[in-house]
């Protein structure tokens, strides 16, 4: 018992371990990485288009909202007080966010989506050491014949949902503290409510994300691969919050440096547009490699403490 929990502490995996690990994948077989460059080439294209429309939809509105006020807070104060002023704001953007969220649910969520299970599926192989020596043509072929596709995609929609319900709660909650005539004390207390929900948004997106690798590298799917994805997460949360924090924090450095560039021209240009998507779809790619490890080692663990309680029951005995 002590010999198998000495093992389970050697083999569980810190954050840079999961980092190192990921990246040791396409160098295992070079091919992964021209394989992954084809499939997440649709990705991409629309991804370039999605963000020239975002950009320049994001930056006019702000550039509505700052040209009243120069003070963060004599804009809430501004279009709160001034009759009609929201309501004109959200006329002005809502075509183009409504064009945006068909673009992303519509195409760029299935593309998001094809891409990573073609990708995740080769690489699991390479990771386990199934097939170190895939060439290009048997990659395609496993990507055409055996891929799963109906259960990733029935679990991307609940997450997606999820996902969807959560972003509304938090910005209703941003736009209740600051548009809202609430006491300095309620104002408070959703400050803290936005944090908490926040810091859960990020959390369980980790466990969202486990829930559809574990439905493209095994016949589970819908809230079922979700539920495996909690029960094989907890104990790992941590890291998990950790490996999302991180990759939100990259895109939203991403997100201020196209603002920063494209703000006096309305939008960041092609080429600056090019390498945001070319740097989304690298992270996107290598969160998926770190999450695939993550899952391995849950499950190692899991295992693990499977044995330690066989064990102390036959000593029980």
């Amino acid at each position: 018992m002590k010999n198998s929990q000495t093992m389970m502490e050697e083999k569980q995996l810190g954050f840079f371990d999961l980092l190192k690990e990921s990246l040791k994948i396409p160098f295992r077989n070079p091919n992964l990485i021209i394989f992954a460059f084809f499939s997440s080439l649709p990705f991409f294209s629309f991804l370039i288009m999605y963000e020239t429309v975002f950009q320049q939809t994001m930056i006019k509105t702000l550039k509505d909202i700052l040209k009243e006020r120069t003070s963060p807070f004599g804009v809430f104060d501004y279009y709160y007080a001034t009759p009609g002023a929201t309501e004109r704001l959200i006329e002005g953007i809502s075509s183009k966010f409504f064009l945006l969220c068909l673009i992303y649910l519509g195409i760029l969520h299935l593309l998001d989506l094809f891409s990573m299970i073609a990708i995740v599926d080769i690489a699991s192989m390479i990771y386990k050491g199934d097939r170190k020596a895939m060439n290009l043509k048997d990659m395609l072929s496993r990507c055409i014949k055996e891929t799963r596709i109906k259960g990733p995609l029935i679990t991307s929609i609940y997450a997606l949902l999820l996902d969807s319900l959560i972003s509304v709660g938090l910005v209703s909650t941003v736009m209740y503290i600051y548009l809202g005539s609430i006491a300095s004390f309620f104002s408070m207390v959703f400050s803290l409510v936005f944090i908490i929900l926040l810091s859960k948004y990020i959390e369980w997106s980790a466990v969202w994300n486990m829930g559809i690798l574990i439905s493209i590298l095994e016949e589970k799917h819908g809230d079922v691969a979700l539920i495996i994805s909690a029960y094989l997460s907890r104990g790992s949360r941590q890291l998990g919050f950790l490996l999302m924090l991180v990759y939100f924090a990259w895109r939203f450095a991403l997100r201020l440096g196209c603002v920063y560039v494209g703000w006096d021209k309305g939008g960041s240009g092609v080429a600056v547009t090019v390498v945001h998507a070319s740097l989304v779809c690298l992270a996107k790619m290598w969160l998926w490699l770190i999450f695939m490890v993550y899952l391995y080692d849950c499950k190692k663990k899991r295992l693990h403490e499977k044995i330690d309680v066989e064990g102390g029951q036959e000593e029980s005995t």
